[in-house]
């Protein structure tokens, strides 16, 4: 157990302070490219030798970034923002910004004259993905990135590089996606640590992370699976890191068994075909991604995912943790939570806000939500 709770605090402590990261990448003379949900192509930045570090912004208050944004929009876009103009990137050599929702898009325009000494690098994605086409344009894409990194950095991409980061990904992959299901016969993990787990993926060389993935797993598959007596339930959404909101959800005794939270599970499901060519392998990933807010689905089949994740979980209830000023994900819910009653699975919003100090409005949910089952 100690070496479970060393662990534990090694992901906590780098979950929490992604600036002694950055401090220690740059000091250790690494090249640093900050890199906006949602799917930007982190196996590029690796295989040239550079350093992914994933910005989701901040629970902090927005000041700056109102003099480029509306107040409604989302707050991720914002804080990411914020960090920029308030010196929090300072040593990074660029930011890469897909543009797969309009608040992103903004946020790239945004960025060059907000943050003018931090290059902005644009992520085009084509939303009709599947057919040839689109992975000609993903493909497209990935090279005009490749040509700002190397512009930028002086780093050269190498197709044989990639086919080995490829490789590393793929294991982060299958380790994370592990995790979460060993987690589930662990009840004594908290909402919190997992969460950690989850978080210090963006903070760390991937090869790093699943040495301490496997570490954890090795170590809890030691003892023995606990009775579980807690009330299992799947969360979905963008973004679920907020402290004050997971320590609800351990107040009320929830364990989340399942997510469909974009900065966690969403980005572990799909795995890159390493028969070929390395960067075709990477566009026909992006391909092949569904269920997600983001990404156009015309069937929807996001609602019936989530559904089987709460069945095949046993989940008591599904979580919607509602990014505010969201739209991709509002216009979701409702389509979710129709397929939730018609499956007879409680299935609950909670908005949230990286600006948000009080929660008791969430607190009043989720108790109303347990009393209820």
């Amino acid at each position: 157990m100690e070496k479970i709770n060393q662990l534990l605090e090694e992901f906590r402590n780098i979950a929490e302070n992604p600036s002694k990261q950055l401090e220690k990448f740059l000091k250790q003379g690494k090249k640093v490219i900050a890199c906006a949900p949602v799917y930007t192509p982190e196996e590029i930045i690796h295989s040239m030798g550079l350093i992914p570090m994933g910005v989701w912004g901040a629970d902090m208050e927005i000041k700056e970034a109102k003099s480029y944004f509306p107040a409604f929009i989302c707050s991720i876009a914002q804080s990411i923002l914020e960090q920029g103009q308030k010196g929090y990137f300072d040593g990074i050599s660029a930011i890469v910004i897909p543009s797969l929702c309009d608040s992103l898009k903004c946020l790239g325009e945004n960025w060059k004259y907000a943050v003018p000494n931090i290059p902005f690098i644009p992520m085009t994605y084509p939303q009709n993905r599947k057919n040839e086409v689109g992975i000609e344009f993903t493909k497209a894409s990935y090279k005009r990135v490749i040509k700002d990194l190397e512009r930028i950095t002086g780093q050269k991409f190498s197709e044989e590089s990639l086919a080995k980061s490829n490789k590393i990904y793929n294991e982060h992959n299958e380790v994370m996606r592990q995790i979460s299901d060993v987690l589930v016969d662990y009840p004594f993990i908290t909402a919190s640590q997992r969460n950690d787990i989850f978080k210090s993926a963006y903070l760390m060389e991937k090869e790093n992370h699943t040495s301490l993935v496997k570490s954890l797993i090795e170590e809890l598959k030691k003892m023995p699976k606990e009775e579980n007596k807690k009330i299992k339930v799947i969360t979905s959404g963008i973004l679920a890191d907020s402290k004050n909101l997971l320590e609800i959800f351990e107040e009320n005794n929830l364990q989340i068994v399942g997510d469909d939270i974009a900065h966690e599970s969403r980005q572990y499901r799909v795995d890159i075909k390493n028969d070929g060519n390395a960067l075709d392998g990477l566009a026909l990933k992006f391909s092949e991604m569904d269920n997600c807010s983001v990404l156009f689905d015309v069937d929807k089949k996001r609602a019936d995912y989530i559904v089987n994740m709460a069945k095949v979980k046993n989940a008591a209830g599904v979580l919607m943790i509602m990014t505010k000023f969201c739209d991709p994900e509002e216009f979701d819910y409702a389509i979710i939570k129709k397929a939730c009653e018609e499956a007879k699975i409680p299935c609950i919003p909670i908005e949230v806000d990286r600006q948000m100090v009080n929660y008791e409005q969430a607190k009043t949910i989720v108790q109303t939500f347990v009393e209820n089952i």
